[in-house]
C-alpha cells in the first residue's frame, strides 16, 4: 500500500509544478533560487533537453550528455559572455547517455551497455565523426542501468553498474559494483562491490581518496534508509548493498546472518531519497578561500516521499579529508507548497572557477558566480 500512494504521489509532484517551471520562463525560476551572499545564479545554457552529467573539453567546450533524451550535446561560448550561444548535437538516438568524459581530445560516452568514444571531437563539433566502441559487454538493463563516467588520477575510466531492481542480490558479479577500465577498453577490472545506484564521483584533492553517492534502496518508509556518501580506500571493498544500509539497518529481507560490521559503513549519511548524484571537489580560485576542496553535490530530490526532500546542491565541509558537515549551497527548486520547479544532476568546474549545474527538468544548465560581498 505505501508503494502505491507514494508512486502516486510523486507523480502528482512532478507533474503539478508552477507554471513558471516550464522550459521558456528561466528567469521566474532563477528568482526563487537562494545562494549565500556574494554569489550569483544565471542561464548558462538553454534548451538543452534532459541535461545531466557535464564535461570540460578544449577550448572551453562544455558536453552534455543525457539519459531517455538519447542526445549528447557540446556546447561553447565563443564570445566568452558568460552564456554559451553554439549548441552542437555530437550524437543522438543512444541509449541513455548519461556518462560524458573528456581526455587527450577524445569525448567517451557511457550509454546503457556500452562506451563509445568520438575523436578528435572539439575540432569537429559541427560535423562529429562516428563513434568508435571500446566496449559493449555491460549488463542492458535499464533500471539503474544509466551510467556515471570520469577520469580518475591514473588516467583509467571508472563508471558503475547498478542493480537491476529495488533490492535483490543479482547472480552476476557485475551488478551493484564500481569499475574501471584502460581508455581502449581493456582490463576492466571490480574495483568495489555492494552499490545499489551510484550516479556521481569524484577525488579528493588533498588525499586522492574517491568518494561516491549511492542512492539507497527504497520502499523501507519515508525516512529509511540514508542514502551514502561512501570513501573507497581499497580493491574489493564492500560498501553493504543487498544486506546493509546506511551501515547499520539490516535489510529485512535480505540480511540473513550478514551483519553490518562486515561491511564499509557510510562516511555520511544523507537524508533518506534526497538522491544524490554529481559531485565535485571545488578547485577553483574564485570562490572565497573557505570553498576550496569542499564538497559540492547535486540532490536530484526525492520521488517517493509524501513530503519531497532534497532539489538543492548541498556543500559538505571536510575537514583532515573527512566530510563534518552539510548545508545549503542552493536552495528553492522545492517551494513551500511542494511544487518542484527543477531537478540538480550534476556540476562541473569551469576555468574561471565558475560552476556550472544542469537541470534535467527544466534542460538547462545554470553559471554559478561569486561577485563578491
Amino acid at each position: 500500500m505505501y508503494f502505491f500512494k507514494t508512486t502516486l504521489l510523486s507523480l502528482l509532484l512532478l507533474n503539478t509544478c508552477l507554471a513558471f517551471a516550464e522550459p521558456g520562463d528561466h528567469q521566474a525560476v532563477l528568482k526563487q533560487l537562494h545562494l549565500p551572499e556574494g554569489f550569483k545564479i544565471s542561464i548558462y545554457a538553454n534548451n538543452v533537453p534532459n541535461a545531466r552529467s557535464l564535461a570540460l573539453g578544449d577550448n572551453g567546450v562544455v558536453f552534455v550528455g543525457t539519459g531517455s533524451e538519447g542526445n549528447v550535446y557540446g556546447l561553447q561560448d565563443s564570445n566568452n559572455d558568460g552564456v554559451a550561444e553554439q549548441h552542437h548535437v555530437i550524437a543522438s538516438n543512444l541509449k541513455m547517455p548519461n556518462g560524458v568524459a573528456f581526455k587527450d581530445g577524445v569525448l567517451y560516452v557511457a550509454e546503457i551497455n556500452r562506451i563509445i568514444r568520438f575523436d578528435d571531437i572539439t575540432r569537429q563539433l559541427a560535423k562529429p565523426p562516428k563513434p568508435v566502441v571500446i566496449y559493449d559487454k555491460f549488463p542492458s538493463d535499464i533500471r539503474h542501468g544509466w551510467k556515471y563516467l570520469r577520469f580518475g588520477p591514473d588516467n583509467k575510466l571508472y563508471t558503475a553498474i547498478g542493480a537491476p531492481c529495488n533490492i535483490c542480490n543479482p547472480e552476476k558479479d557485475i551488478y551493484a559494483s564500481l569499475v574501471r577500465l584502460n581508455p581502449d577498453g581493456s582490463d576492466l577490472e571490480i574495483i568495489a562491490k555492494g552499490i545499489r545506484n551510484t550516479v556521481g564521483f569524484d577525488w579528493q584533492p588533498e588525499t586522492g581518496t574517491l568518494f561516491f553517492n549511492d542512492n539507497g534502496r527504497d520502499l523501507l518508509g519515508e525516512d529509511t534508509p540514508p542514502d551514502e556518501l561512501n570513501q573507497w580506500s581499497v580493491k574489493g571493498e564492500h560498501f553493504g548493498y543487498p544486506y546493509c544500509h546506511g551501515g547499520n539497518i539490516p535489510d529485512p529481507e535480505l540480511a540473513a546472518d550478514k551483519k553490518c560490521s562486515q561491511f564499509t559503513a557510510p562516511a555520511w549519511k544523507f537524508k533518506a531519497h534526497i538522491a544524490p548524484l554529481g559531485l565535485r571537489f571545488y578547485q577553483g580560485t574564485q570562490f572565497p578561500v573557505e570553498y576550496k576542496n569542499q564538497l559540492f553535490i547535486a540532490q536530484h530530490g526525492s520521488w517517493n516521499r509524501a513530503e519531497p526532500q532534497g532539489y538543492r546542491v548541498a556543500l559538505i565541509r571536510f575537514n583532515k579529508g573527512k566530510p563534518v558537515s552539510e548545508q545549503d549551497f542552493i536552495s528553492g527548486w522545492l517551494t513551500k507548497e511542494g511544487n518542484v520547479l527543477g531537478r540538480p544532476v550534476d556540476i562541473l568546474t569551469m576555468p574561471n572557477g565558475s560552476l556550472l549545474i544542469s537541470d534535467d527538468k527544466l534542460g538547462v544548465i545554470y553559471k554559478v558566480e561569486y561577485q563578491g560581498k
